[in-house]
């Protein structure tokens, strides 16, 4: 994409440099926010992670080859982020990553950014539930609505291992909710 290729020109020179983050920052700071809060469920610590998302974004921009899209890239390094977020806290309190997952979900009702609908919280916790992986995969490809391609860029995944991610993080999501 040419315009793509001069947006990244403007964002690895010095005198344009600053000027082209604010717009990248504003282009993609929602999109971001929303995926990383699907991982984290936390808005506190989502903005945490989105803050360092911008801020590796902004370092290592100058080392962008463009062998895949900048969003591809952006949202790669978002879901990095985010999963070494859980790690550590995870480790901090001495419990499994899926633990962690799963005892997030009860933040959810104390957010004022959630309206806390029945229907809502079973989903969420059936997402929590599943395997980090085919979490991922499966708010990529169902609330962010990416191609199988794009994803497959992101997390640098088969199609075909993602596509059996998304089959089996919906058909436990299914399970679950048919169990509440």
């Amino acid at each position: 994409m040419q315009d793509e290729k001069k947006f990244i020109q403007r964002l690895t020179n010095l005198k344009t440099r600053d000027k082209a983050f604010r717009e990248l920052v504003k282009m993609y700071q929602e999109r971001l926010y929303w995926h990383i809060r699907k991982i984290l469920i936390s808005h506190e610590d989502t903005n945490d992670v989105l803050q360092n998302t911008f801020i590796k974004v902004y370092k290592a921009i100058g080392n962008f080859k463009g062998e895949s899209k900048l969003f591809s890239w952006m949202y790669r390094i978002a879901t990095n982020e985010s999963i070494t977020f859980v790690t550590k806290r995870a480790k901090e309190k001495n419990v499994s990553i899926d633990d962690y997952h799963i005892t997030s979900i009860y933040s959810l009702q104390d957010d004022i950014l959630f309206d806390g609908k029945a229907i809502q919280i079973i989903l969420q916790k059936a997402i929590q539930e599943l395997p980090q992986k085919q979490r991922i995969v499966f708010n990529m490809k169902y609330f962010d609505n990416l191609k199988y391609e794009e994803i497959s860029e992101i997390l640098d995944t088969s199609v075909g291992a993602l596509k059996a991610s998304y089959f089996h993080a919906v058909k436990k999501i299914k399970q679950h909710i048919e169990n509440h």
